[in-house]
């Protein structure tokens, strides 16, 4: 080939490969410069000084506000009271396309929020409680609310996500050995005892029926470490676009850091509801546990709503001194299911005010106009079938989870425009359409060329 082909050839190939490296650049750019809502970083705005000190990233602190408010009628905003409020989350859930505050501006008060359309609409009853979320889990309607993104500790509630995030990664059959931490776990509410096997279903009975403590610390060790446990969990409620949640444990009891929000809790229970597996063990009224050879109990749903709510399918209860009662009440009647969340109530009030709003919610749905929606999860990320699905071991779902919620999965499109792979694939296919063009013109010259030696 003539060297002066070779030199246009070289210097258009040096040409098209510039454009072809800045085109991926320029397309990843904004995908890598926008904040993705990492789990507890930046979450929390303020944090009452009676739930302990705050977490890492916290702006600022506010003094302990007084006990819980009472809801009426009215429709007025209120001013929200209770420990551990904060500024409602104004991340929006990552190409979700929605407002700023996830589930609809309207979510973003303190206060009541309720749109009775008409006198058709019966009103809301009165409970107290700092906050709380009515919601439709088949059309993601939120029908009623107060202070939905405040951010409160959560107690025993938080098991709903160390439920949802774990069983997905955990064999029901397979076995697992208790360590000295899981059974230091106070109050110590299923006794395991250190080096002692317990099958993952017996601990997930003994989460969601009587909420053990030592049984969460288990399974969350089960799923490759303490630490990773925890992880899976922030992931979980990442994908859920639950962006006012960051557990610090699995199992809800008071620490600096950990909190969630009435509006989370229902992101949560409505995925639960998608887990068949999840009903089965919150359903579960009564069943045997065996502590150690020789010794075994009979663990008792504490959940009353089961057996007193005609419809109830399940739900949870928490409580500890700071975070007051709180409580997730689900339940399904004429087709419909109705998700109910409660924060910081006042002790053992929180089951009958969530048997009030559940009724208010099914005589009212259909009736009142949505106050916002409990959005959809982000997309699982492609192969990791555990990250959805459930589906694969802990390190599928770990992956799956974690890719989906930061977003850096690669091949996702970036600013709207099309995926990097396709963007460097087409750079490529510029250079190999060049290359051929000029290598037909040089071949086409030398024969040419070739022929008129010849003929001489």
């Amino acid at each position: 080939m003539p060297t002066f082909a070779l030199r246009v050839m070289l210097v258009l190939l040096v040409a098209c490969g510039a454009a072809g490296a800045d085109a991926p650049c320029a397309a990843a750019s904004p995908a890598a410069t926008s904040s993705s809502d990492a789990p507890g970083t930046n979450r929390i705005e303020t944090f009452s000084t009676l739930a302990a000190s705050p977490g890492p990233g916290n702006a600022a602190t506010v003094p302990a506000t007084t006990g819980p408010a009472t809801t009426g009628p009215a429709t007025t905003v209120l001013a929200s009271t209770g420990p551990a409020t904060t500024a409602p989350s104004t991340a929006a859930a990552a190409g979700a396309g929605q407002s700023a505050v996830v589930g609809g501006a309207r979510l973003a008060t303190k206060g009541l929020v309720v749109d009775y359309g008409g006198a058709r609409a019966p009103r809301l009853p009165d409970i107290t409680a700092s906050s709380f979320v009515v919601a439709d889990a088949g059309t993601g309607a939120v029908l009623a609310a107060k202070d939905p993104h405040g951010q409160f500790l959560p107690a025993s509630t938080l098991k709903l996500l160390t439920a949802v995030s774990l069983m997905p990664v955990l064999k029901p059959g397979a076995a697992t050995v208790a360590t000295a931490l899981a059974a230091s776990a106070e109050p110590n509410d299923a006794g395991l005892v250190a080096g002692q096997q317990y099958t993952n279903d017996s601990l997930f009975t003994a989460l969601l029926t009587i909420s053990a403590n030592d049984a969460a610390v288990a399974l969350a060790q089960a799923a490759g470490g303490y630490a990773r446990g925890i992880g899976l969990m922030n992931a979980t409620a990442a994908r859920l676009h639950a962006n006012d949640t960051h557990a610090v444990d699995p199992n809800g009891l008071d620490a600096p850091g950990q909190y969630t929000s009435a509006y989370d809790l229902a992101l949560i229970a409505r995925q639960a509801l998608a887990s068949p597996e999840f009903l089965h063990y919150d359903q579960i009224r009564s069943a045997p546990f065996t502590v150690k050879p020789g010794k075994s109990e009979t663990l008792v749903n504490q959940n009353t709503l089961l057996s007193a709510f005609p419809g109830a399918l399940g739900g949870k209860v928490g409580w500890t001194t700071a975070a007051g009662a709180t409580y997730v009440g689900l339940a399904r009647r004429g087709g419909v299911t109705l998700i109910v969340t409660l924060m910081h109530c006042p002790a053992l009030s929180e089951i009958t005010a969530a048997e009030k709003l559940l009724t208010w919610g099914f005589g009212a749905d259909g009736k009142v106009a949505p106050a916002g929606t409990l959005v959809a999860p982000a997309a699982a990320a492609a192969g990791a079938p555990g990250a959805a699905t459930g589906s694969g071991g802990p390190a599928a779902g770990a992956a799956g989870a974690a890719a989906a919620a930061s977003g850096s999965v690669s091949g996702d499109s970036a600013a709207g425009g099309a995926p990097v792979p396709t963007i460097v694939a087409a750079s490529f296919t510029g250079v190999t359409f060049v290359v051929i063009v000029m290598a037909i013109i040089t071949t086409r010259r030398q024969r040419a060329r070739g022929h008129t030696r010849s003929g001489r």
